[in-house]
């Protein structure tokens, strides 16, 4: 089975040899170690790499354990480098596991970085890892590299590469991917039992064991019933105190807002969701809660639900999400306040919404996502946050209605979502 992920192996491509560690982070079994130990890999060796200038060691392989030791790590690397002018390729996959608990909180002490800041002073290393903790990116991080950390984050896959390998009619393939999801591994099966047994084995035998062990959780069932919480709204407004007071009335015990804040942070450092804040479109700040928190994949979202909940605006609302990020965007919810005077001519004020506001580099655009356009006031509904609006940015509504891209006389876009899915030009279209 081979999924091209081109964009990115370019990624990796562009930063070859440029004399700092890359970092490629990202969900456990979305496809790191396939993109560095398969298709960069053979990348190299095209190129006239041989076989012995690549150094491999994944530290999640019960046959390097021991290397997770860091002087141990150490010593192995070195001992292949040593008496060779020839460039090597050292990939570390799932680095975390050579951090101690002790050290995740202080991480510019962290024995790792100060190993890999060595390795990087030698001329004939070229240094890649992978992990599956966004630490890893924080500037805490970049500081430990001394400037020369570049990070490359991946996701599950997108429609476009999902798409680009099944093939078939489009919009079956999306019904597939709203249901299962992108993970790589998933395509492995057809039966649809098989994919909901190796989705929901994920949760329990990978990713809850592993936040377990790294960050010595002593309530597991709360973080359990978090994650149930999170699946099951996924795009509604919440925070650590509603959660908290949900959970509480549930299990009949209080339960710390606290813990629930520290138990969210774990979700998102290891990559199950994100979170988009608020922000306030005139006023030009954020708001401190509450946050909208996004399944990182849909299908671990459905699998862990039991395949219940199909809601299917919401899941529409989440890939829109996912693909805006895979793409590299920052996204955040769009807050727009208006003062309205009401049927008792009093002027009040009310809060409306964006669902999206992304911007990378100097692109900035506002995003609704509709599941149908198929009434006036449907279409009233979703345009007028953006006539509240006085710049001149991009106001694009995507809808799952089958229909060509159009603008009107408003100046709003609209595009389906598939021609959005397929094509990453579309919002730059008319």
């Amino acid at each position: 089975m081979i999924i091209k992920r081109d964009y990115y192996l370019q990624k990796l491509i562009r930063r070859r040899e440029n004399g700092m560690v890359k970092v490629i982070i990202g969900l456990r079994r979305s496809g790191k170690s396939y993109l560095l130990f398969n298709l960069y890999h053979d990348y190299l060796i095209s190129t006239g790499v041989k076989e012995e200038q690549i150094i491999g060691i994944a530290l999640d392989d019960i046959h390097f354990t021991q290397y997770r030791d860091v002087s141990k790590l150490n010593s192995y690397i070195r001992a292949k480098l040593e008496g060779s002018s020839q460039m090597h390729y050292v990939f570390i996959d799932e680095v975390q596991y050579a951090i101690k608990r002790s050290e995740m909180d202080n991480t510019i002490t962290t024995e790792l970085y100060d190993m890999l800041n060595g390795l990087m002073r030698l001329k004939n290393a070229d240094i890649y890892v992978t992990g599956s903790n966004s630490k890893m990116l924080s500037n805490d991080v970049l500081t430990s590299f001394r400037g020369r950390g570049d990070t490359v984050e991946i996701w599950p896959l997108s429609f476009k590469e999902f798409y680009d390998y099944i093939g078939g009619d489009k919009e079956d393939a999306y019904e597939h991917y709203a249901l299962f999801g992108g993970l790589p591994g998933v395509l492995r099966y057809s039966e649809p039992e098989d994919k909901v047994g190796y989705l929901q084995n994920l949760f329990t035998e990978i990713y809850f064991k592993d936040i377990i062990e790294r960050y010595k959780i002593t309530l597991p069932d709360v973080l359990e019933q978090i994650t149930d919480e999170l699946c099951s709204s996924i795009g509604s407004l919440t925070n650590a105190n509603r959660l908290a007071n949900a959970l509480s009335s549930a299990r009949g015990t209080k339960v710390n807002s606290n813990t629930v804040s520290s138990y969210l942070g774990y979700l998102c450092d290891s990559f199950l969701f994100n979170c988009a804040k608020r922000y306030d479109v005139k006023g030009k700040k954020y708001f401190s809660y509450p946050s909208k928190y996004y399944c990182v994949d849909l299908g671990l979202r459905n699998a862990r639900l039991n395949f219940r909940q199909q809601e299917e605006s919401h899941i529409m609302e989440n890939i829109i999400f996912n693909n805006l990020i895979s793409r590299g965007f920052a996204v955040d919810v769009g807050v727009v306040t208006v003062h309205a005077k009401q049927d008792d001519q009093k002027i009040r004020q009310s809060n409306l919404e964006i669902d999206f506001i992304i911007n990378k580099g100097m692109k900035k655009y506002y995003i609704q996502s509709a599941l149908r356009m198929d009434t006036p006031d449907k279409r009233q509904q979703e345009e007028r946050p953006f006539l509240e609006l006085n710049d001149f940015f991009r106001k694009i509504i995507i809808t799952k209605t089958r229909m060509k891209p159009w603008v009107n006389e408003k100046g709003v876009i609209t595009i389906g979502l598939l021609d959005f899915l397929l094509d990453e030009s579309a919002l730059d279209a008319l």
